[in-house]
């Protein structure tokens, strides 16, 4: 048995039923092996039983009291996984599907994903199996402040700095922040992804879609084509759908689906940016709204989707941009994209496509961006945030946005020059790998058994 699956085979056994999370260490240990060969230093340290293990594992219960005087009980996460570089940075979470398989998976994958863009950021993940949807404010708010009152005291500016996720946006991190700042008697930058009235940065709210489009753009150009003109698939209707699909028709090209946990809207002249956001940001709607006032598009229910895969991937398009969920892209819809003429894939999403469809993309040499390199734009806006607010100073929306578009630019370019120089050069998934994999490892060596 090889290093790489021995160490895999004794994770399973020291953390039973986390498939989600031995998706994530296999894939990203799988294209570590021609490096692990060619440098034998990181079996010498244990670089990877170290790595796969987190610094600090955090469950806690988080009671509150509903609109009607129940008491309700949910159970809350922070996984501080990797610190070699800086301080834990990641977000928090709030979905029923939540729980421990899925929170060290999106720490895991958060470690590359951090060490990637190059800035002084280590890897968490958190959250809580708890559902904001159909909750009044006043639910929310008890909710955020009971969490908190668990958590700050495992957080801060130079120790852990989360930020929001799926079920955590303005309103939450406002609510979280209020009494972190109560209990703490600070006000610092110990979460991001705060109003831009009182510490914010602008752009973070679309730093991830844009991020999306960037690397896409980044990938197409060094294959001499453009995103312009080009159609665009893209999933989910959240804040990185919304805002991939309004950088990716400034960019010239032109998104014709999204998609929410009910269903799939198709629109062929072009999704309306106007009436999604109107629907999602203001009414916090369903997608079946988008037919009232574009009757001509089509919308596809959940439960009439393909048995091996989601309808969102079905059609043509030039380029897919999967920015809902995980496992969300399967191999029969890979196979499908590649027939109607696919040649870009940028995953908005936090591991998206299934092994089966990664290999699907590879094999074929498609311009693929693994979430960790092509989403990585939030984390990156985070973290200046994080030096606004250490600085005590506020950029503009266009100084944020162009350290962004250096940040993608830089990201895959080391990920396409990794890929090259270990012989894969269609290969960004292993070229991202690598190189996160290479600058966290060596500095947990110049830091000793830690």
């Amino acid at each position: 048995m090889s290093y790489i699956h021995e160490t895999i085979e004794k994770l399973k056994k020291t953390s039973p039923a986390q498939s989600e999370f031995y998706q994530a260490v296999e894939e990203v240990l799988d294209s570590l092996a021609p490096l692990l060969e060619s440098h034998p230093k990181y079996q010498e340290h244990s670089i990877i039983e170290r790595l796969v293990e987190p610094e600090r594992q955090i469950m806690f219960r988080v009671p509150w009291v509903d609109d009607s005087g129940k008491v309700q009980v949910n159970k809350g996460y922070r996984i501080e996984f990797n610190s070699a570089l800086g301080p834990y940075k990641g977000g928090l979470r709030f979905h029923p599907s939540v729980n421990g398989s899925i929170i060290k998976f999106l720490g895991f994958e958060q470690i590359f994903k951090n060490a990637l863009t190059g800035l002084p950021i280590g890897g968490g993940k958190g959250g809580a199996n708890f559902d904001p949807k159909g909750k009044s404010n006043g639910e929310i708010m008890r909710f955020c402040q009971s969490f908190i009152n668990e958590l700050y005291r495992h957080i801060g500016p130079t120790t852990d700095v989360p930020a929001g996720d799926i079920g955590v946006g303005a309103r939450e991190i406002g609510y979280m922040f209020g009494q972190y700042k109560r209990l703490a008697n600070s006000f610092d930058g110990v979460l991001t992804g705060k109003s831009t009235l009182w510490g914010g940065s602008l752009v973070r709210k679309q730093a991830t879609g844009y991020g999306a489009a960037y690397f896409a753009r980044c990938m197409l150009e060094a294959r001499s084509e453009s995103l312009k003109g080009m159609t665009c698939l893209v999933s989910g209707s959240g804040n990185v759908a919304i805002y991939a699909i309004e950088k990716l028709l400034a960019l010239g090209a032109k998104p014709v689906t999204c998609s929410d946990s009910g269903g799939t809207i198709y629109h062929k002249d072009g999704i309306n940016l106007h009436t999604l956001k109107e629907i999602k940001e203001v009414r916090s709607g369903r997608l079946t709204e988008y037919l009232d006032c574009h009757p001509e598009a089509e919308y596809t229910a959940r439960e009439d989707y393909p048995e091996d895969g989601h309808k969102v991937w079905r059609y043509e398009g030039q380029a897919a941009f999967p920015c809902a969920t995980q496992n969300e892209l399967t191999a029969s819809d890979a196979e499908i994209l590649l027939q109607n003429g696919c040649i870009a894939v940028a995953e908005g999403a936090n591991m998206p496509s299934t092994e089966g469809a990664i290999d699907k993309f590879i094999d074929a040499k498609i311009a693929y961006g693994p979430g960790k390199a092509a989403n990585a734009g939030g984390v990156a806006t985070s973290q200046l945030e994080m030096a606004q607010n250490a600085g005590m100073v506020r950029w503009s929306f266009a100084e944020v946005d162009e350290k962004l578009q250096d940040i993608m630019r830089n990201i895959f370019r080391d990920a396409k020059n990794t890929a090259e120089e270990f012989g894969f050069p269609h290969n960004l998934a292993l070229g991202a790998n690598i190189a996160g994999f290479r600058r966290v490892a060596d500095a947990m060596i110049d830091q000793g058994v830690v």
